[in-house]
C-alpha cells in the first residue's frame, strides 16, 4: 500500500495501474481527485443533486471496471472519466419526460424579499430559459466552458470535436444568448 501523503505526486495513470494490481488506496485517491469535478459537471447538466451523485458513482464504477484494461498514454483518466459522466448525464436527460415551463411551479422562497435577490433570480431564470432555446451543442459548449470552467481544448476533447469548432459554438452561442436577452434589458435591471 502507498502512503497517503505521497498520492498527490502520483499520476492518474500510475494510480490506475496500482489499483489494477490490488491497491485499494489508489482507487480512493482517484475518487477524491476527480469526484468534485464530476459532480459539478453532472449538476450543471442535470440540475439535480441526487442524479448527479448517481452519475458520479456510476462513472467511478466504470473506471474501476476499466482499470485492469487501462492502457497508459492512450487517454487521460480525467478526460475519459468526464466523457463517461457526460454520456451518463445525456442518457438521463433523454429519459426525462419533457414538460412545459408553464406547468412547472415557481419555487417557494421563505426569505424576505430583497430587490437585489429578485433581480438576480430574474436574471438567472432568463439566462437558463435563453440557454434552453439554443441548439444542444451550443448549450453543451457554453456549460462546459463557462459553468464548468473547462478550457477550450478540454471542451473539444469532451465533445469529440476540434478547438476551432468549440470556439465557433461558443461564439454563436454567446451571440444567440445576447440576441435572446437584449429585449429584456429593462425587465432584468440591466439599464439601471
Amino acid at each position: 500500500m502507498m502512503a497517503f501523503d505521497t498520492v498527490e505526486n502520483i499520476s492518474d495513470d500510475a494510480l490506475m495501474i496500482l489499483f489494477a494490481n490490488g491497491d485499494e488506496q489508489a482507487a480512493v485517491s482517484l475518487a477524491y481527485r476527480h469526484t468534485p469535478r464530476i459532480l459539478a459537471l453532472a449538476m450543471g447538466m442535470l440540475r439535480d443533486r441526487t442524479e448527479a451523485d448517481d452519475v458520479a458513482q456510476d462513472a467511478l464504477m466504470r473506471l474501476w471496471k476499466q482499470a485492469p484494461k487501462w492502457r497508459q498514454g492512450e487517454a487521460k483518466v480525467s478526460t475519459w472519466l468526464y466523457g463517461v459522466a457526460r454520456n451518463l448525464c445525456i442518457d438521463r436527460l433523454r429519459r426525462r419526460p419533457t414538460s412545459n415551463l408553464d406547468d412547472v411551479a415557481e419555487p417557494r422562497d421563505d426569505r424576505p424579499s430583497v430587490d437585489t435577490q429578485l433581480i438576480a433570480s430574474d436574471r438567472a431564470i432568463a439566462l437558463h430559459a435563453a440557454l434552453s432555446k439554443l441548439p444542444d451543442r451550443q448549450q453543451e459548449a457554453l456549460n462546459l466552458r463557462h459553468l464548468q470552467e473547462l478550457s477550450n481544448p478540454e471542451v473539444a476533447q469532451m465533445m469529440d470535436t476540434s478547438v476551432e469548432a468549440v470556439e465557433s459554438l461558443l461564439s454563436r452561442g454567446k451571440r444567440a444568448l445576447k440576441a435572446l436577452l437584449l429585449g429584456q434589458r429593462n425587465e432584468l435591471g440591466l439599464d439601471q
